[in-house]
């Protein structure tokens, strides 16, 4: 790999994880005067979820806006300058916005799940419309089909099984792979250290009542 390359990818990754580690929960609290949201909620985390529950829709809305292009714009972006996909790199490059968002040097490394961040790493591969459509279909799988409850236990099952699907679709040495498996990791790690109090899971059928 060139050098300019290197530094081409270096850039990006580190704008990526940089620009990951902006916070848009808090921001769009303090626009609309909802403070006390994160606060009051039982995670603690600053996401879209919350946003949207104890923010209100318009606090929600900005902060899914902001939290996706976060991921979107670095990864759409060093795609358009025409440099090949190399393997470890643009993994690397896929991941970092995600990383920045979990582990926010802004926040003291205090920071959300991922999840909207994640979808938008995905659809910053667009033309690619694979990977994102694999990580909505497997989300509202567990959410319409086979109902997963709470949040938490979706979202840990959701990461994982739409790995094992785009490795099955791509195979394991794919930079896409690879950066979903790092994408992966960061979430479940970010998991693994909420706060949270986790109620036990519950799983139902959606046709049983």
């Amino acid at each position: 790999m060139r050098t300019i390359a290197w530094i081409h990818t270096l850039f990006y990754i580190i704008t990526g994880y940089l620009a990951g580690s902006i916070l848009f929960a808090p921001l769009a609290a303090r626009l609309f005067g909802k403070t006390e949201m994160m606060e009051n909620s039982d995670d603690k985390n600053p996401g879209a979820f919350n946003a949207f529950h104890y923010g209100g829709f318009f606090c929600g809305l900005v902060t899914l806006a902001g939290d996706m292009l976060k991921g979107f714009l670095p990864v759409f972006l060093y795609l358009q300058d025409n440099f090949a996909l190399f393997w470890l790199p643009a993994a690397l490059v896929l991941a970092a916005p995600v990383l920045g968002h979990a582990f926010p040097i802004f926040h003291h490394f205090q920071g959300g799940k991922g999840i909207a961040v994640s979808f938008g790493c995905l659809l910053g591969l667009i033309p690619f419309w694979g990977p994102a459509l694999t990580l909505a279909g497997v989300f509202l799988f567990f959410s319409l089909v086979l109902k997963v409850t709470p949040h938490f236990y979706r979202t840990a099952l959701t990461f994982p099984v739409s790995l094992v699907l785009m490795t099955i679709m791509m195979g394991l040495n794919n930079s896409i792979t690879l950066g979903f498996l790092l994408i992966t990791g960061i979430v479940c790690l970010r998991l693994h250290l909420s706060p949270e109090e986790r109620e036990p899971m519950m799983v139902k059928l959606l046709w049983i009542s």
